[in-house]
């Protein structure tokens, strides 16, 4: 999930959010403001509710960064980096940077997350509580209420078995502990649920034809369908992570890349580079030989034949500071999560300042194919 304002670190984690976290804000105040709170405190003014429901929505927010950091937090103390957290739509992404190296680790690591909201989800009940023997305005206490509801709930929808909720990731664990297997346990992680996806789904279809609730069974059947093409995403994953294994990216570039001027026209480069080399990226140097980016081939051949003559190499190449760098010794399996954006899937190996090797898909997938690695102990 892509970050699209940058929040900042919180014990030295980022913290970011997608836009889709507007939509959420959004329907929690509307759904608050109309429905929930009017039906809890009736009376007020328009205003007061909207007003109390904002705010909710932000602790809201709130609690869902608690669950991510207590994943985050864990997975630091235990040896796992941590790259940041984003949230989106569906609450909360902890992107870690490797997998737990013990099953008992990762149960650590995912049993906190669904902790941590049960905790919050009783200490707003406990504050309700609390607030409604006093002379404070009920409605304070009602989104007390509502977020120690909601809380509950989170941790109970995420204890849900069906992969890659962190009920998922705990059956996985404990299924890994008992088959000694990752991928195994990942495999009968991902096909239990995969039965939840469809149930859900079936629930969505059942509820709109029914009940005749479209919102309620829309948000169903895109959540189940979630679910489901985010657990054979992970399996697929987890696959190629292991077959790599220990590789370093040494072992799995293309050394000594053709590299070409960035000054010279887009037809130039096509006529020139292109045609006889038939790479499809070229990493690109200025007027003094320094490295500056890469050039893809595609895009270039995409574009009006007659702006190729006027067009510089430059003017269309990702620029360097949005490619990912590696150096020949680090894990081949690092550059995965950072194979994004502009630079077309690649990554540029660079070694005392000279580049030295390219990092492709290909790269990676070929040497993956060919190389099975054995699973982690499970311990």
């Amino acid at each position: 999930m892509t970050t699209t304002l940058n929040l900042g670190r919180i014990a030295g984690i980022r913290i970011g959010m997608n836009w889709s976290l507007l939509v959420v804000v959004a329907l929690i105040a509307w759904s608050l403001a109309t429905g929930f709170l009017p039906g809890e405190v009736p009376g007020l003014a328009a205003g007061w509710y909207w007003a109390a429901a904002l705010v909710t929505a932000v602790v809201y927010l709130g609690s869902l960064l608690a669950h991510e950091l207590a994943h985050s937090l864990v997975a630091q103390r235990v040896g796992v980096r941590v790259e940041g957290i984003t949230l989106w739509l569906f609450g909360g992404v902890a992107r870690l940077g490797g997998d737990a190296q013990s099953a008992g680790r990762e149960v650590l690591i995912t049993a906190v997350g669904p902790a941590t909201s049960l905790v919050l989800g009783g200490l707003f009940l406990l504050l309700f509580v609390g607030l409604s023997a006093s002379p404070l305005p009920a409605l304070v206490a009602a989104t007390a209420l509502w977020l120690g509801i909601i809380n509950l709930l989170l941790a109970v929808f995420n204890l849900i078995p069906a992969f890659p909720l962190d009920g998922g990731r705990i059956l996985r664990a404990l299924t890994w502990a008992a088959t000694r297997s990752r991928l195994r346990a990942t495999a009968i992680a991902v096909r239990v649920g995969m039965v939840f996806s469809f149930l859900m789904m079936a629930a969505g279809v059942v509820e709109f034809l029914l009940a005749r609730d479209l919102v309620g069974g829309v948000w169903l059947v895109f959540l189940g369908w979630f679910l489901l093409s985010a657990g054979r995403a992970e399996e697929t994953g987890t696959r190629f992570r292991q077959a790599l294994g220990n590789l370093t990216v040494a072992q799995v570039m293309t050394p000594n890349p053709v590299m070409v001027p960035d000054y010279i026209t887009l037809q130039d480069f096509l006529d020139r580079f292109v045609a006889v080399h038939r790479h499809p990226v070229f990493p690109t140097l200025d007027l003094e030989g320094r490295l500056t980016g890469l050039v893809s081939a595609g895009a270039i051949q995409r574009l009006d034949p007659a702006s190729r003559a006027m067009m510089r190499v430059r003017d269309v190449a990702c620029p360097l500071s949005q490619v990912p760098i590696a150096s020949p010794q680090e894990l081949a399996v690092g550059l995965l999560r950072r194979l994004a954006g502009c630079s077309d899937g690649r990554a540029l190996v660079v070694w005392e300042g000279r580049l030295v090797g390219i990092v492709s898909p290909a790269d990676l997938g070929r040497v993956a194919g060919s190389s099975p690695r054995p699973d982690p102990a499970p311990g």
